[in-house]
């Protein structure tokens, strides 16, 4: 029997995104949202949530542009980092040694030393009460060398972070369970 929780943020996971912006002045700014995921995949878009409090919210709005920076397992104590603290106070980069890289497609930074990074152009703003959703195109992904498979980012080699809500803990990758479009051949065959 399953029990009710009640209409809560509780479904998991949620990715872990590391969301540079630029602020009015031109600083790199980086925040962890975990509100977010692909929306469309022809034209690629992804969707993230923020709260219009957030320092980011403001330069999204500004600049109508923004990265994901996809961190790794190893990078668990920077990617927090970037959520706790606000922009308005501290240069987060510089606190934690990372390196903002300038996009050439999109009028914002991403985080040079995490493995793996979306390029996003907003097409589209909708306010849903306590957050607002940015709607982006995806002009470009990026992906460390040591990152890749033999065509695509080899997920192993990301291990990127996943997010529980509930119990507001940090979890890594575990083993490849099934294969997409694949395992569940063996019941298509029954039908």
């Amino acid at each position: 029997m399953k029990q009710s929780l009640g209409a809560h943020p509780l479904i998991m996971p949620t990715p872990v995104w590391a969301i540079g912006t630029y602020d009015a002045e031109g600083k790199p700014n980086v925040m962890t949202a975990a509100w977010g995921g692909i929306c469309c995949s022809k034209p690629f878009c992804v969707g993230v949530a923020l709260r219009a409090a957030t320092y980011s919210h403001g330069n999204i709005m500004a600049r109508k542009a923004f990265t994901i920076s996809v961190p790794s397992a190893a990078q668990v104590d920077q990617a927090d980092y970037f959520g706790v603290v606000s922009g308005r106070e501290a240069d987060k980069f510089k606190v934690a040694g990372l390196t903002p890289v300038r996009s050439e497609l999109v009028d914002a930074p991403y985080v040079g030393e995490f493995p793996m990074v979306a390029e996003c152009k907003v097409i589209q703003v909708s306010e849903l009460g306590l957050h607002t959703h940015f709607i982006a195109e995806v002009l470009d992904v990026k992906v460390d060398s040591s990152a890749m498979g033999e065509k695509h980012a080899d997920m192993s080699k990301v291990s990127p972070i996943l997010f529980s809500p509930g119990d507001r803990n940090y979890y890594g990758l575990g083993e490849v369970v099934g294969h997409g479009f694949s395992s569940g051949g063996v019941l298509a065959k029954q039908d």
